[in-house]
Order: C-alpha cells, then sequence, then structure tokens
C-alpha cells in the first residue's frame, strides 16, 4: 500500500466531453481556473491538453498552453505541471481505402508533438508508449518505436520528466527498452491507462500483472474511465501507486450527477484518508517523481 499519495487531475483531455458536461474547462481561463481549484482541493499535479476556444476542439496550439500555464502561474498556486504530448497520433482510415485518410487524422513526427514542450519546459511531459486501435471504428493511435526514441531523447535533453503512458502491456514492454538504451533518467515515472477501448481492460488482476513487469524503484499511478474511476483510486492506492481523477476520463460524482475536477479531487483525497495514507503536497510529489524544487 502506498502511504503518502500523489493525486493528479486530468483537467479536460481531448475526448469529445464539452457537449456532455458544462464543466469541462475549455478556454484557457477556464482551464487554468480548473487547475488553481483541483490544487485547491488536493491535487498535487495537473494534466493538461488544450481545446479550441471557439469550437472545443482539441489543439496543439502552443499559444492556447503559454496562456494557460501563464494564468496558473499568476495565480502563484503551488501545483505540479504535466503537459501532455500525445497529441498529433490521431489516424482515421477509410477501412475500404486503407491508404485513404479521413476527417479526424492529425498525425505527426515525433518531433512535431512537442513545440510546446520545448517553450514551456513543464515539470513533466507525457510520452505514449505505443500504438493502440483507440475505440471501435477505424481510429488509431500512432506511436512508434523510431517516434518515441526521438521523442524520448529530445524530452531527456530538455530535462523535462516524461509521463510514460502505458495503455496495454506491449507499451509497458518498449518503455523498459527505452529505459535500457539510456533514454530515459531515473526515477521513471509510468501512467498505468486502464479502460481504454481497447487497450489493457480495467481489471485488478491486469493492474496487479503490470505492476509486476514495472522497473524497480519506478513512481507510477494508474487510472480507469468513467464509473471505475473511484474504485481505481482505492485499487492504485492498495497496491502500491498513485492516483489520477478529473473530467478527462469521468464526468460524474456520481450516478447522473456531473462532476467538477475540484469534486473529483476531494472524492479521490476522500478515499485516500479513509484508507489511512495521507495526500501527497506539491514539494513531497517533487521529491518522489525526482522534479526539481518549485522556482
Amino acid at each position: 500500500m502506498n502511504n503518502e499519495v500523489i493525486i493528479t487531475c486530468a483537467l479536460t483531455g481531448a475526448g469529445d466531453t464539452v457537449g456532455r458536461s458544462p464543466h469541462v474547462p475549455v478556454t484557457p481561463e477556464q482551464i487554468a481556473a480548473s487547475a488553481v481549484e483541483a490544487a485547491s482541493a488536493g491535487a498535487a499535479v495537473v494534466h493538461i491538453h488544450v481545446r479550441d476556444p471557439e469550437t472545443g476542439a482539441p489543439s496543439r496550439d502552443p499559444r492556447l498552453y503559454a496562456e494557460v500555464v501563464g494564468r496558473i502561474k499568476e495565480t502563484g498556486t503551488d501545483v505540479i505541471i504535466n503537459l501532455t504530448a500525445g497529441m498529433g497520433g490521431d489516424l482515421v482510415i477509410d477501412p475500404a481505402e486503407p491508404l485513404r485518410q479521413l476527417p479526424g487524422t492529425d498525425l505527426v513526427s515525433g518531433l512535431d508533438r512537442l513545440p510546446h514542450v520545448e517553450e514551456l519546459l513543464p515539470d513533466i511531459c507525457t510520452l505514449d508508449c505505443g500504438s493502440l486501435n483507440f475505440g471501435d471504428g477505424s481510429n488509431l493511435y500512432v506511436s512508434t518505436p523510431d517516434m518515441l526514441r526521438v521523442g524520448a531523447k529530445r524530452i531527456q535533453d530538455l530535462g523535462v520528466r516524461p509521463e510514460l503512458e502505458i495503455f496495454d502491456t506491449g507499451q509497458l514492454w518498449f518503455a523498459k527498452q527505452l529505459l535500457a538504451e539510456g533514454l530515459l533518467d531515473d526515477p521513471t515515472v509510468f501512467q498505468l491507462c486502464m479502460g481504454v477501448p481497447w487497450g489493457a481492460p480495467a481489471d485488478p488482476g491486469v493492474l496487479q500483472s503490470m505492476v509486476n513487469m514495472l522497473p524497480e524503484g519506478a513512481q507510477w499511478a494508474s487510472f480507469a474511465l468513467g464509473r471505475m474511476q473511484m474504485p481505481w483510486v482505492a485499487q492504485s492506492i492498495l497496491l502500491g501507486g498513485n492516483v489520477r481523477v478529473g473530467l478527462e476520463d469521468n464526468l460524474y460524482l456520481s450516478k447522473g450527477v456531473k462532476a467538477t475536477n475540484g469534486q473529483l479531487v476531494e472524492r479521490a483525497v476522500q478515499i485516500t484518508e479513509l484508507l489511512g495514507a495521507s495526500v501527497a503536497t506539491p514539494d513531497q510529489a517533487r521529491a518522489h517523481l525526482g522534479l526539481k524544487p518549485r522556482a
């Protein structure tokens, strides 16, 4: 069991959730305010995507990331910044003509997924460690070994800590290969992502198997989607890990009750403390994750 739990709040994500809840933040002002709300509720880390302020669609615009991070810092809030670097891996194909890309495709090189990381040098950025059939239909997430090696090296050179996003056991296997090749520095930080069709299912036995595969000394967290989000808080803590909650992964506080990010963090704090563990402060989280002290 983990006795000092780091809570990450994934604020908005890139999914089609804006029309499903009024609480999903869209504009940089809303995303930054939601980050402050989550930090005040007990999150040591905020995981940030950005969206087009006009349409709510996911975006890779570095200017939007800069505005969000700037607004958070202007408040003086002590929170660890974790920027996604997973955008730019979407490939939607025509199943009858597989070489034809369909609308929704946003596929760029590993380096072209990193301009905002290069500019802002966050504490953490994500590295999605493999390709995946992403849901039903013909939507693929593409992150090849060559892309990952190039991206991991650039992130390492920037001095940013990669959070290794793991959607299945083969991706964990390859992340360990990156470590063996010297492209990752200790402590390695893993996010075990459960319940995303068609990756690793939200099954306690599968999570235990993945935990058993982690390299020695790794820091890790796990999350599951939808109604499994809060049970997974307890599941992760009991297996020795940290946790992630937030509107990227789940819109509800309970059946029929739409949540805010702050409310989801508050519920994670309650579960953590009921299990007899404590919630890590940002400084404690920095120490565990091998991050530089707050500037």
